[in-house]
């Protein structure tokens, strides 16, 4: 019979490396939100998970927030570039 709080059911499974996940949250959401802060968090998460992905499952997580990281750099570099030679963005609301 098994003792109460033994976790040896729950550690049977594979886990997935939480900074992989955290990473490409970051990038998922970094495309939409806070690309300048949220893009470099996703590199560098994704770098730290695929160094650690021999350990823990999520090597295909931690590459894809590497991507999104970088996207999410690229996207903010190229919105600057097109406000600072527009002249600015303007927010025009209403008729």
């Amino acid at each position: 019979m098994s003792a109460y709080g033994n976790s040896s059911a729950a550690s049977s499974g594979s886990r997935t490396n939480g900074l992989a996940i955290a990473g490409l949250v970051c990038g998922i959401v970094g495309v939409f939100f806070l690309s300048i802060i949220l893009g470099p968090l996703a590199i560098i998460f994704g770098a730290v998970a695929l160094r650690q992905k021999t350990a823990r499952g999520g090597g295909g997580m931690a590459k894809a927030a590497v991507i999104l990281g970088i996207v999410d750099v690229i996207l903010f570099i190229v919105l600057i570039s097109v406000a600072a030679s527009s002249g600015g963005f303007t927010w025009y609301i209403g008729g």
